[in-house]
């Protein structure tokens, strides 16, 4: 079954209606000056979950220099798997691109951990998105959407990042999107 449980996982994953049509510049609450990513969250209404741990040996956010790099985002809430399966076999699109979104929850977090706010954020370089599928599936970038957007309405479409997403047979704990992010941060 593709959508198995979708309603509940996008639920679980704090998913909410998100405006992908972000303007090129997203002004605070009065209009009068730009709003900082941490005023989008809470405009957004969103509540980051605790940072993921590493489920290997392995540092999730190092910094050097000006960049700071992100790896092994998963879709998962405290130390469970979320959105486990293939694209295209056990979840269709809408799934990956939730479970995407997910993953990029938990950078936002682990970002926010290691710099204290996600305001150092001047812009995001890269975000790379492993998709797990089967066959002959060709959507991943509708999935890889699910971090982008979520990127774009937190920082702006003026700081998106270059993007590789592609397609592979299977990530760590079976889950169905893995994330790699590079953020430039202020000095």
């Amino acid at each position: 079954m593709k959508n198995q449980n979708v309603d509940d996982q996008t639920e679980a994953a704090g998913a909410r209606s998100m405006n992908t049509g972000s303007k090129d510049k997203t002004l605070d609450g009065d209009g009068s000056r730009l709003a900082t990513a941490e005023q989008r969250l809470r405009q957004l209404g969103i509540e980051l979950p605790a940072p993921p741990e590493p489920f290997g040996i392995y540092a999730e956010a190092v910094q050097t220099g000006n960049l700071l790099f992100l790896t092994g985002m998963l879709p998962t809430e405290g130390r469970e798997a979320k959105f486990i399966g293939r694209v295209g076999a056990e979840l269709d699109v809408e799934a990956g691109h939730a479970a995407a979104r997910l993953a990029a929850l938990n950078g936002l977090a682990v970002a926010r951990q290691h710099l204290g706010s996600l305001d150092k954020v001047t812009r995001v370089v890269r975000l790379g998105v492993a998709v797990a599928t089967s066959g002959d599936v060709r959507d991943q970038p509708k999935v890889g959407d699910g971090a982008s957007e979520l990127l774009q309405d937190v920082f702006g479409k003026d700081k998106n990042p270059c993007r590789l997403v592609y397609g592979v047979a299977s990530l760590p704990l079976g889950t169905s999107v893995e994330l790699e992010i590079i953020f430039e941060i202020a000095g």
